[in-house]
């Protein structure tokens, strides 16, 4: 049994990558905080794929909240663990810096940077015990190069990419591999707002991405062909940055 779980699994990037990943024959527990008839939805799309869906409420910025999740979902599967996990919950709310309100930058940070913390590290041990395990850390082109009125945004991503370069180096010798993959603008709600007409004038090809797009690296960095990629940050930009 090979179990994926995917944070923010219910909607958007989450979505697609759930579904990549019960297409390539994982069970997929599928992590939300609050719209459940969505988490159901998507589970109802990983189980026609004929393996097992599973919706886990947790709020992955509330530490004692996260880790109660995972344990109870471990005491659930004696002798089974969770192989692929997929940092991909986040929100954003954007400002300018001078006047972004404490807790828009807490929420931000707390979410990506707190929330990576709080899920990989009771999922690791058991990666390394078995000598197999693929992280994959959903950052964003905001966390490498910045983009005015995402300052806690951006923050909070680099601090990702910062922890992926350093894990990748504390784990490759027990075969876990951690890489981060870095979308530009995608065809989500996270981009509700945003001015697509002209966003898509600076991107040269011309259009917004799709979330099955980013699945499918997603699918190929989970994949044994992808082992000796690891401390990566693959942009997916339609080469807006590079």
């Amino acid at each position: 049994m090979k179990y994926a779980l995917v944070t923010g699994g219910s909607r958007g990037i989450g979505r697609a990558v759930s579904i990549k990943l019960a297409s390539m024959g994982y069970n997929v527990i599928i992590n939300y905080v609050s719209n459940e008839a969505e988490a159901l939805k998507t589970k109802e799309l990983v189980e026609s794929y004929g393996v097992e869906g599973e919706i886990l409420k947790f709020d992955v910025s509330k530490r004692e909240e996260t880790l109660k999740a995972i344990e109870n979902w471990q005491e659930n599967h004696q002798g089974e663990y969770i192989e692929v996990l997929i940092n991909n919950a986040g929100i954003r709310k954007d400002n300018l810096l001078v006047w972004m309100e404490p807790e828009d930058w807490s929420s931000v940070v707390n979410i990506s940077l707190d929330g990576f913390y709080n899920v990989t590290r009771p999922l690791l041990q058991p990666m390394l015990i078995k000598k197999f395990g693929r992280i994959v850390n959903m950052v964003s082109l905001s966390g490498l190069k910045g983009i005015a009125g995402q300052v806690n945004y951006s923050a909070s991503k680099a601090g990702v990419i910062g922890a992926t370069k350093a894990l990748a180096q504390e784990v490759a010798r027990k075969k876990v591999t951690v890489n981060a993959v870095a979308p530009g603008f995608i065809k989500t709600d996270m981009v509700d707002g945003l001015n697509e007409a002209e966003l898509k004038k600076q991107i040269p090809a011309n259009r917004f991405g799709e979330a099955e797009e980013v699945a499918n690296l997603v699918g190929f960095l989970v994949s044994k062909e992808s082992s000796y990629i690891t401390g990566e940050v693959i942009n997916i930009n339609g080469g807006l940055y590079s």
